[in-house]
């Protein structure tokens, strides 16, 4: 292939979204042209894994969500370790960073995140790191690798799922870690305060020091380009070696300016997953999509989105009519033993809502019901059934007249109509059952705040 070639379908990206949108052309294109450029060399990893790589080097042939051969199999090509530096939408090229160009019918972008790095004073020293990539988690190794078994003092920044994640990867590893969280809670945007409690419990019996209310303000050092210790927004001073900032992640729509395609928060997009340019499309993270909850377009940057969005991009961008029925904020986790399941207004439900809880030791259930439907969930400890939940929430059942039953001990299928359970939940979502799985095994999950 020429750098010149028209491709017909050309993805940038080439994780959840990217790899959705290709398996699902191929459906129903067999022939059509497929092209992938990537600025990371890898095949499509889950990137959930990469905190298994920092604690316990988990290799990538274990992290690739495809098999060996995916790509050949189903005649993608790739570009991959090559960074996309313009996007030309009339003349219909992308150009790249070695300055080879590529032409294209119809492209998705599914350019995920970039980490929020905020700017403070010795942020370029050596032992700062973000972790987003494999790359991240490889550097963090290597920097823990050279400290000839010394206990490293490590500076979170941001307790979200980014820093919770690569806190335990740290734990495990052996070093001493603080969280510094700008908010008064950890987990803040996907947890309640009763979740949050109990996950900084659990940070804590881990011998995790978590730091509320504050945010750090400068990375000091006293020897050239090494850490030495931070100072906080409040003056005080911690001593480091190494300092990861995990605040969240903003969409990467640098490429976007003067291609006359609608950014708000993020790429918006409409229920076919196309932008305001013809025959462009977006997808995961970058995306700003229907949310089915708050029946809007919202940002949801997690893996279940990203495939299904993925799904509907690649079926449209083959002349196959897909309406996305829309996402919502999900996330699964499981940090030091302790599994968390949050959908949809889990962490601020509005005055309008009716909250249904249960408690007992580490096992948690809440439910936030509007109108005498779901809108919201939080499942911590036993969290088999936080599928059926899910699907009551997006098939918006209602549920006013069972919706004391949610949080029971044995609650389950049996306690539900029958009617409810034989024609509406009696197959599980797959995307439910894709976090699900995550929280059990370390496989496909969310990736990103």
């Amino acid at each position: 292939m020429t750098r010149t070639e028209k491709i017909k379908y050309l993805i940038i990206g080439n994780s959840a979204g990217g790899i959705g949108a290709a398996e699902a052309i191929r459906e129903v294109d067999r022939k059509g042209t497929i092209t992938i450029i990537s600025d990371e060399p890898y095949p499509a990893y889950s990137r959930p894994l990469i905190s298994e790589h920092l604690a316990d080097g988990y290799p990538l042939e274990k992290m690739l969500f495809r098999p060996p051969g995916f790509y050949e199999k189903n005649d993608i090509r790739t570009i991959l370790g090559q960074e996309v530096t313009g996007l030309d939408v009339a003349g219909r090229t992308v150009t790249l960073a070695d300055g080879g160009m590529v032409g294209w019918e119809k492209l998705l972008l599914a350019t995920g995140g970039v980490p929020i790095f905020p700017h403070m004073e010795g942020s370029d020293r050596e032992g700062v790191f973000t972790f987003t990539t494999l790359d991240d988690a490889r550097a963090i190794d290597a920097f823990l690798n050279r400290q000839n078994g010394r206990r490293v003092r490590s500076i979170v920044i941001g307790g979200g799922l980014i820093g919770v994640s690569v806190t335990e990867a740290l734990v495990k590893r052996g070093a001493e870690v603080t969280i510094v969280e700008m908010k008064d809670r950890v987990l803040n945007t996907i947890l309640d305060e009763e979740a949050s409690a109990l996950m900084e419990s659990v940070l804590k019996q881990a011998g995790v020091e978590i730091i509320t209310d504050n945010t750090v303000s400068r990375i000091n050092g006293y020897i050239p380009g090494e850490v030495a210790g931070v100072t906080l927004a409040d003056g005080k001073s911690l001593p480091c070696e190494l300092v990861v900032v995990a605040i969240g992640v903003q969409p990467r729509v640098e490429l976007l300016p003067g291609t006359g395609i609608q950014v708000n928060r993020g790429i918006v997009v409409d229920r076919s997953i196309a932008t305001s340019v013809p025959d462009v499309y977006a997808c995961g993270d970058v995306a700003q999509a229907y949310d089915f909850v708050y029946g809007e377009n919202r940002l949801s940057p997690i893996w279940p989105n990203a495939c299904a969005g993925g799904r509907v991009a690649g079926f449209n961008m083959a002349g196959v009519p897909t309406e996305y029925q829309g996402g919502t904020a999900m996330n699964s986790m499981k940090y030091f033993g302790v599994s968390i399941v949050s959908a949809g207004m889990s962490a601020q439900p509005d005055d309008s809502c009716q909250i249904i809880t249960a408690k007992q030791g580490n096992n948690y259930k809440k439910i936030v019901v509007k109108d005498g439907r779901i809108v919201g969930m939080v499942i911590s400890g036993d969290i088999e059934k936080s599928g059926i939940i899910y699907n009551l929430m997006k098939e918006k059942i209602n549920v006013r007249d069972f919706q004391e039953l949610l949080v029971a001990d044995d609650f389950g299928l049996a306690l539900l109509p029958e009617e409810l359970w034989r024609s509406k939940l009696a197959v599980p979502d797959s995307l439910l059952d894709l976090l699900i799985t995550s929280v059990e095994q370390p496989e496909e999950a969310l990736a990103t705040e």
